[in-house]
């Protein structure tokens, strides 16, 4: 059940396929297979030049308000430079391919990706993760690696047993008394739900070391 789940935005990725690049400098991108099922999580990294930080900050405010009216949209963090980075790296998720190809491949976006092309330099990184990966994304390690499979299916594998477990303890009675269907979808709904917004975050960035250590 989990396994389809996933595996932070680019509501300004330079790699939209129906419109010109703004920049003649051609981006670093992983590509997602097309007609991935679950939730995709994009992360774009850009340096800005010096003296329009607040003109992209601004920019970043606007066209992520944009991408929240569009379906499927679930959720925007941003990671600004500090110490040695010094990228502002956009993390951006949506429910599925379908939805984010929605967005990337929409005028609006691209109208709006138009408007930073003199703000930035540099080769601009695009990395995308769905799967598992999707629940072990970090804004602070945005192009880190993800974990390796193997870890990845034990954390979440353990952490669906101890959901179970309470959700059995806690509720089994009530659950009982409703049909099959019922009991399984309001199982699936309460665990995607608090995995993904409460445990995961936790759980991720407590085993960081572990789960993107060699």
């Amino acid at each position: 059940m989990m396994a389809e789940r996933f595996s932070h935005l680019d509501m300004c990725s330079m790699a939209d396929k129906n419109s010109k690049p703004a920049s003649p400098k051609l981006d670093s991108f992983i590509p997602v297979e097309a007609g991935k099922d679950g939730p995709v999580t994009v992360t774009i990294s850009r340096r800005v030049k010096p003296g329009f930080e607040d003109l992209y900050e601004r920019w970043i405010t606007d066209i992520s308000a944009i991408a929240r009216t569009y379906p499927g949209h679930m959720g925007v963090n941003v990671v600004r430079p500090a110490g040695d980075r010094k990228d502002y790296v956009i993390i951006f998720r949506f429910d599925s391919y379908v939805h984010l190809e929605a967005w990337e491949n929409s005028e609006e976006r691209a109208r709006w990706v138009e408007k930073i092309a003199d703000w930035v330099e540099g080769e601009t990184t695009i990395q995308r993760v769905t799967g598992l990966e999707f629940w072990f994304t970090l804004p602070e390690v945005p192009v880190a690696k993800p974990p390796s499979p193997h870890k990845m299916a034990l954390v979440v594998g353990f952490i669906v047993f101890c959901l179970v477990l309470l959700v059995s303890t806690v509720a089994g009675e009530w659950l009982s008394t409703l049909p099959l269907v019922a009991r399984a979808a309001i199982v699936a709904v309460f665990q995607v739900t608090i995995m993904t917004y409460i445990i995961m975050p936790r759980v991720t960035r407590l085993l960081r070391p572990w789960l993107y250590g060699d």
